[in-house]
Order: structure tokens, then C-alpha cells, then sequence
């Protein structure tokens, strides 16, 4: 600051991340917006929060504090999806773990107002966004507040926050109270009441979850049991005790198209979502309905004495403004102050290029359709050639490879609804489930041009595809694939199929297993023709809502089959305000009209309960054998225990396994194994390595 002769930031960006000015990074995306706009903008980066020291290094800002937890949400960053703690964190220097607090933006906040009281906050980034309304946290196993209100925060931002963030600042700059920019696309902020003129809709007039019985103690008499069932229900009203306003309506056919502008949908109140589990399936559906910028409408949710309201979702970006926020000036690296000291997650990416956002898969595990929303906001084709020069001519250790030129997903760059019109009106959660949408186009011809004028770039020697590919977009165009096969796979290409079972596939929203060998035919047609010898890597999730033990086992026999060996594996973590976090706290199916008789969803619950599922993708790890032979015999499949071929797990346990089984407290994996990062296999195919350091690192 005194170098640049500032006497106060305009804007002070809090994050949990290092500093990393890099497009990949939003706390540099906004840093960089803001300062084209002329804001001065202080970034303090993963400060000490044991104290407000850190919070008060560059002073008081003249419009306002940002914080966020950083590119991850910090809870998912710092355990698995067992719960442990991890050793390492991929966004601090060294891959030091414990440089953030768990729930960082919450911590954060409350340091910050401690330091300057009046100054506003505006909270945002994935950790926020995804907290936005009241929600099921996986660590505590309970529903919690909307993140804006523990936070005390003035405002939350979700979603990609360029517009609304710039727009903030303005009108901060020009003297407008915090308190009354309620107004703005991609907001959250809490009030005391509904302003006057707007009409309240009563979610449960969308779905109608039935009558709220309390819950029966299975302990009581069967007078007690009959008394509770003779109880009036439970009301669904503000826990303040005050009736639903009278002008809440039924959906649609009492509000004109002239007042949905005027017109919020009141959900359950956080005390209701938080003791009754179908009330919060209800909540989940009903803000993933009201979802689509073309159409959705404000919501509201009471919490205690004040609502906590949410604008609709931000209008996508243009290209035009895609390609302007991507060009800033980044000086694409680490802050200086780092030294020499390696920070992984930039060196994973200091070589790829973003080309899109947003996602209209809607994986239901997924986060990025609630944060970034389905519709694909794509950078222009010379926009993303020239971030490759500036690569090619700028970056230190550039070899000549891309490492990637994808975003949430390799192959959606520039697909879009085919009318207008429908994408404004439409309301399915997946525009590719059950099957790909009629109005979706999927002609991957800008791609295939791009990936062409990429890798003839001079000074280029290779572009690798790192995003999953979302395969069954793939073989609409099988030029696409080939072009894929044959230029841009490094031997290895990783997809997702997440599970081949019915059950589970059908909660995730994911194509059944015929699509992957489709696509399987084609990428091994088109390898051979390139004379490459290369191989799929597919991706699979144990104990997803949905999947039943037998699943899991015909996953781990088609894993033989096909000679997969899983190195680590991944367990579903359910994530704030996912459709399958709905499905894993409620036992019901929010991908359907939800009542108290509607679908009920398997689900696997309980330590021992994932330890197997994860056990099966690993069969063939000596360790899990006495869990899988357990299960096999339950199950009534003890055929499959022997040592013969056709059989998935031995009769015999080596010495070896069993002295590391003894090692490990309770049998459980060691903790090499436990990981619940992405899934990594050997495979038995002719050719590829199945020891050693080159499998490992692949």
C-alpha cells in the first residue's frame, strides 16, 4: 500500500486459500474485477484466526470486507468423507493441512467484525454459496442455519459473483446503506418482514408433504402410541408463532405472469426443516425447481425473528463478458511472498485454461449446478488462444503441454438449448437425464475446432483433456471422440460412470452402463485407428443413496471382469444443499413430488456400512478381504469365495494382511488407503503398468 501510494483499500478480500492470482482462484477473479472497475482491493490470506490481528494488517476498508472459504468449501477440504482429519491442504504453500478453521467463512466473519464493527461484510465463494439457506451439515449429522445469519454477514453472494460483487461496490461507493441493496440477482440477505405488494406462495401448495406427525417412540404403549397419533399436527408456521400471511397463494394459478417479479415462495422455517427430514426434502426440491434465472422467483425462510431472503440466481455471463473477466491481468502464479514453497493445487492447474462454466448434467452428488448453475457460459474461441499465448510466453516451466482446456466438464463448451424460449421456461433438474434432451444442441463442432487451433499453436506441443467428459454427450459425435483419442488422451482418460446399478444410478441422475461400453467402442475404435494403445479410467462412488449392498457387489464382480484395480477410492460425502444430501438425511426422493408416501430411498448409513461398500471397489486389497467374506456369506454368495478365477476373494488370508489388519485398530484400511480423494486404478490390460511408481502416479 505505501508503494503504491494507498492510504486505505477500497476492498479487502478475506480468503482461506493462498494467494494465488490466477484465473482458476475467485478470490483473484474478483480481486481483478473490482480493480478494472478502479477499486483498490488488499487480499489478507489464510490469516491467523486465533486472534483479529491478522483481520487488521491493512487497515480499515472504505466500502467493505469479502470473505470467503477459498475454492473449497474448508469442511470438505479439511476431512474425508469418513470424517477423518486430512494431512495436507492443496491450496497452502507446502500442502500444509490446518492452515483454515472448519467453517472458515463463519470464523472469518465473526474476526473481522470484531476488528471494524460498522464496516460491511459480503460473504461468498462455494462454502457460502452452498450454505445459503438452512441445510444438512454431514460433520455435526444436523440440519444448520443458513450460513448468513451465523455468519451475522450483510450480505451473501452466491453463484459466480462478478456482477454482483462490482455492483456492490458501486453503490456502496455511492453512499446507498448496505441494509437496503436488496435488490441485486444473486443475493442473500436477512430481513424482518415481506415488504408491502409482494404476494407470498406457500411451498407446500407445490408439493404437499402431507400431515407432520411427531415421530413415534417405538419404547411407548400402545395407549402412548395411539395418543400421538390422535395429536394435532405440528405447524409448518414461523416459529414465532404467527399464521402464514393471508396472501400467500396457491402456485400459478393465482399469480399472473405480471406479478411473478413481486412474488416469493415461502419455505418451511429452519425449525420445521430441522425436526422433520421431509419438510427439508420438500425445502431442497422446491429451491432446485426455483433455480433456472429465466424463471425462478425470490425465496424466503424464516429463521427465528428475522427471513432470511435469496433473489433469484445471477443471469449468466455473456462470452463477451466471459472473455473480459478472463483476460484481466493476472500475473498467473503465487504471491512472491510464498518464496520457493510449492502449493499443489497451482501446479495442477498453473497450465490449463478454462473455456466454460456452469453444468445442465445435475449429478445429484454435485455441487456444481447449485454454485454455477446449467447454463454453459462459454469464452469465445479467440479469447481462450490468446490466455494460451500468454501460457506459452509468460508463465515459468511451461514444456509445451496444456494440461487442460475444459471447466466442470470437458465437453459442454458452447451447447445450449435450442429455443430460448424453453431454456427460460424449463424446469428439469438435468437436461441429459433420463436421456439427452431433444431441445439440448449437442453438435461439438466449435469444440473440435478449438481443440485444432489449440495444438497448432506454435510453441505447443500437446493439449491434454483433464475434465471428465461427460460421455454420453460424446457419442452424439463420434468425430469428437476421435478427435479426442487421437490427440488430446496421454494414454489414460478418466470418466465417470459412478455406479452401473440401476438403483444408484437412478439417484444420481447418471447414464446407464450401455452408454459407457458406446462409448468404450468408439474411444478403443479410435485409438487403435491413431495406433495408440490407451484406456479408459472409469470413476465410481461407494454408498450413495440408492445403493444396496447386492449393487455394490456387482460393481465389485464387474470390476474383475473388466480387470480394474482401484487404488484409492471415493465415498459419497454429502454436501450442503446437494439432491442426494436430501436423499441421505431424509430417506425420500426430492427428483420427485415429495409426500409422506412418496419414494423411499436406501440408504447407506453407518461406518460399517461404507467401509463395506468401499471394501468391494477395493476386492482386491488382502486387508478387506475378512469384511467381504463376511458379507458375501450374508448375503448368500459364499460361491464367490474360494481361489479359482470365477471367484471374487480368496479363502485364504495372507500372513502379511493380517499383521496389518492387527496394525490398524478395528481391521479398518490403513491409512494410506483411506483416502477419499479421486479414484485411481491399476489395471491387469497387456501393456500398462501394475506396480511400481508409474501406476502410482497415475
Amino acid at each position: 500500500m505505501d508503494a503504491l501510494g494507498w492510504d486505505r483499500c477500497d476492498v479487502i478480500i478475506v480468503t482461506g486459500d493462498a494467494y494465488v492470482d490466477h484465473p482458476s482462484f475467485g478470490m483473484a477473479i474478483i480481486g481483478r474485477v473490482l480493480e478494472a472497475q478502479g477499486y483498490r482491493v488488499g487480499i489478507i490470506a489464510q490469516p491467523d484466526w486465533h486472534s483479529r490481528a491478522d483481520f487488521e494488517a491493512l487497515g480499515e476498508p472504505r466500502l467493505f470486507f469479502g470473505v470467503t472459504g477459498g475454492n473449497m468449501d474448508s469442511m470438505v477440504n479439511r476431512y474425508t468423507s469418513d470424517r477423518r482429519v486430512r494431512s495436507d491442504d492443496a491450496y497452502t504453500p507446502g500442502g500444509q493441512g490446518g492452515r483454515r478453521p472448519d467453517r472458515c467463512v463463519i470464523v472469518y466473519s465473526q474476526r473481522v467484525r470484531e476488528a471494524y464493527r460498522q464496516v460491511p461484510i459480503v460473504i461468498g465463494g462455494i462454502e457460502a454459496s452452498l450454505r445459503r439457506i438452512a441445510h444438512f451439515d454431514y460433520w455435526s449429522e444436523q440440519v444448520r442455519r443458513s450460513v448468513l445469519v451465523d455468519a451475522k454477514a450483510d450480505l451473501l453472494v452466491f453463484g459466480n459473483a462478478e456482477r454482483q460483487i462490482v455492483e456492490i461496490a458501486q453503490r456502496l461507493d455511492a453512499g446507498t446503506p448496505v441494509a437496503l441493496i436488496t435488490d441485486l440477482r444473486g443475493t442473500a440477505f436477512v430481513r424482518r418482514e415481506i415488504p408491502a405488494g409482494w404476494i407470498e406462495i406457500d411451498s407446500t401448495e407445490l408439493d404437499a408433504p402431507g400431515a407432520l406427525n411427531p415421530p413415534i417412540d417405538p419404547y411407548a404403549s400402545e395407549a402412548e402410541r395411539k395418543q400421538t397419533l390422535s395429536a394435532p399436527a405440528p405447524s409448518a408456521a414461523p416459529p414465532d408463532g404467527n399464521a402464514v400471511r393471508e396472501n400467500v397463494v396457491k402456485f400459478f394459478r393465482k399469480v399472473p405472469n405480471a406479478r411473478r417479479e413481486t412474488s416469493v415462495i415461502r419455505l418451511p422455517a429452519f425449525d420445521s426443516v430441522n425436526q422433520d427430514a421431509v419438510l427439508y426434502a420438500h425445502a431442497s426440491r422446491i429451491l432446485h425447481l426455483e433455480s433456472n434465472p429465466g424463471n425462478a422467483r425470490a425465496l424466503v425462510q424464516r429463521h427465528g425473528s428475522v427471513d432470511v431472503w435469496l433473489n433469484p440466481p445471477p443471469i449468466p455471463l455473456s462470452t463477451a463478458d466471459m472473455d473480459a473477466v478472463y483476460e484481466l491481468p493476472y500475473a498467473r502464479r503465487p504471491h512472491p511472498a510464498y518464496g520457493n514453497a510449492k502449493i499443489p493445487a497451482y501446479h495442477m492447474i498453473r497450465f490449463s485454461v478454462a473455456i466454460q462454466r456452469g453444468c445442465f448434467g445435475g449429478c445429484t452428488f454435485c455441487s456444481i449446478t447449485e454454485h454455477e448453475g446449467r447454463i454453459i457460459q462459454s469464452r469465445s474461441e479467440d479469447s481462450v488462444i490468446r490466455e494460451i499465448e500468454t501460457i506459452r510466453d509468460q508463465v515459468p516451466g511451461f514444456t509445451g503441454v496444456i494440461s487442460d482446456l475444459g471447466g466442470p466438464t470437458a465437453n459442454m463448451y458452447r451447447l445450449h438449448c435450442k429455443s430460448t424460449a424453453i431454456e427460460s421456461a424449463c424446469r428439469r433438474p438435468s437436461c441429459v437425464f433420463p436421456g439427452i434432451c431433444p431441445n439440448l444442441n449437442t453438435d461439438h463442432a466449435p469444440l473440435i475446432q478449438l481443440y485444432r487451433r489449440a495444438r497448432s499453436l506454435k510453441g505447443v506441443k500437446k493439449v491434454l483433456i483433464a475434465s471428465g467428459v461427460r460421455y454420453d454427450l460424446a457419442i452424439e459425435s463420434p468425430e469428437y471422440v476421435k478427435e479426442l483419442a487421437t490427440h488430446h488422451t496421454g494414454g489414460y482418460l478418466k470418466i465417470a460412470p459412478e455406479a452401473i446399478g440401476e438403483g444408484p444410478l437412478s439417484k444420481m441422475m447418471k447414464p446407464g452402463v450401455g452408454t459407457y461400453y458406446k462409448f468404450k467402442e468408439l474411444f478403443d475404435k479410435y485409438s487403435r485407428e491413431a495406433g495408440k494403445e490407451q484406456y479408459l479410467v472409469p470413476y465410481f462412488i461407494a454408498a450413495h443413496p440408492g445403493t444396496r449392498d447386492q449393487d455394490m457387489l456387482e460393481l465389485a464382480l464387474w470390476l474383475k471382469k473388466n480387470g480394474f484395480r482401484a487404488d484409492q477410492v471415493q465415498a459419497f460425502l454429502p454436501s450442503p444443499m446437494a439432491t442426494a444430501t436430501a436423499m441421505y438425511h431424509s430417506g425420500k426422493n426430492p427428483l420427485r413430488r415429495i409426500t409422506r408416501a412418496s419414494e423411499e430411498v436406501v440408504i447407506p448409513k453407518g461406518i460399517k456400512v461404507r467401509r463395506l461398500h468401499k471394501a468391494f471397489l477395493r476386492y482386491h486389497d488382502p486387508e478387506n478381504w475378512p469384511i467381504l467374506r463376511d458379507a458375501l456369506k450374508r448375503m448368500g454368495r459364499a460361491d464367490l469365495i474360494g481361489n479359482g478365477k470365477h471367484h471374487l476373494i480368496p479363502a485364504y488370508q495372507p500372513i502379511a494382511a493380517s499383521r496389518a489388519l492387527a496394525r490398524n485398530t478395528g481391521g479398518r484400511p490403513s491409512a494410506a488407503k483411506r483416502s477419499a480423494g479421486s479414484l485411481r486404478f491399476r489395471t491387469q490390460h497387456t501393456g500398462l503398468p501394475k506396480s511400481g511408481k508409474g501406476a502410482r502416479n497415475r
